[in-house]
Order: C-alpha cells, then structure tokens, then sequence
C-alpha cells in the first residue's frame, strides 16, 4: 500500500483518461474512504451519485461548456481557455458528491451561514482522490458548473447542493507535477 505522504505529495489532477471501465469494488473502496473524512457533529452531511451513464455524462459535458463560456466571458481570464472539458465525455465513472446543508455544525447560527457542510464534502473529496490515487488511478476535482443546472441533470432534490463532481479512471499518461509554494510561504506562527 502506498505511504500517506506520498500519495499527497503524487496525487495529480487527471484530464485524460482510457476507456477502460473503472470496476464497481474500486469505485465502492473509493466511496467507503470518502465516508471517513471528518465532518462538523459527525453529521456526514455528503451523498454520492456514481454516473456511468453516457447520456448524463453528455449532459455534465454541455452544462460544464456552458459554464466555462460564460466564466471565459464574465472574468476575462484568458488562461481558463486552456483548459478543455471534454474529458467529461470520456471519464469511465464521475462522482457527483452532494452536500445536505442540514448536516451543518454551529456555523448554522453564524452571520456567514452554514459552509461546515460543504467544507465537510470537500474532505470527503480529498479522501476520494487519495484513495484513487493510491489505487493507481487518476482523479480530478471538477467545479465548472452551476449548482442549479447541476441539481437538475443529476435530479438532486431542491434542499441539497452539488459540491463537485470526482473524475476517476485510468490515467491516460502520467500528469505533470505543478510547481507548488512552500509551507512556509504559507503559514504565519503566532
């Protein structure tokens, strides 16, 4: 089994993947090592959508085009254009990872609202793709829609929200490394 810090420190987000299926107990490990990330109240507050189909995936597709044009249009950042979607189509299996806002901790009753549910998911997320990782499949945390949009194509009821979407398969190559800054440059000891 692969060693913690290696798998953080190799984990890389994947675009391209190969057509071979990823199977059900491999998607089933990545899902149980979701489950164990930590959670405000231990309130759990994710569910998993697991899309296989090609016609949804299709829809995720057209919806993420969407959003990247209009993202391209509103910002003006000329380097998102780099960035293609199509892998969308391609990835053997993504996980639509859903936040229940009920599962919330005390942030409820702060002025900023309830964000302990979604920050609960996105160590669920981080859980998923270490574990894919660590299985020798690539991974991609994808973020490029609209949560109302996307609520609609994957049929998500009205109270819940889509957090993200997880891309798994088989790396078609291996990513590059992205230079990262040093945790010193980061961090401020008081």
């Amino acid at each position: 089994m692969m060693d913690l810090f290696e798998a953080i420190r190799g984990r890389r987000s994947c675009r391209a993947y190969l057509k071979d299926a990823v199977e059900r107990e491999v998607v089933e490990k990545i899902l149980e090592a979701a489950t164990w990330a930590p959670s405000p109240l231990n309130s759990q507050p994710w569910e998993f959508l697991v899309v296989t189909d090609q016609s949804v995936k299709e829809k995720i597709y057209t919806e993420a085009v969407r959003c990247k044009e209009w993202a391209l249009e509103k910002s003006g950042w000329k380097w998102l254009g780099k960035y293609g979607v199509d892998f969308l189509k391609t990835t053997p299996v993504i996980i639509a990872v859903i936040g229940d806002p009920k599962g919330t901790g005390v942030d409820m009753f702060m002025e900023e609202g309830s964000t302990g549910y979604q920050l609960a998911c996105g160590a669920a997320i981080q859980n998923m793709l270490l574990a894919g990782h660590a299985l020798g499949f690539g991974g991609l945390w994808f973020t490029l829609f609209d949560k109302k949009a996307m609520r609609k194509i994957l049929g998500v009821e009205e109270k819940k929200l889509p957090i993200g979407l997880v891309c798994i398969g088989k790396p078609l190559g291996a990513p590059g490394a992205i230079p990262r800054k040093s945790f010193q440059e980061k961090t401020t000891w008081v």
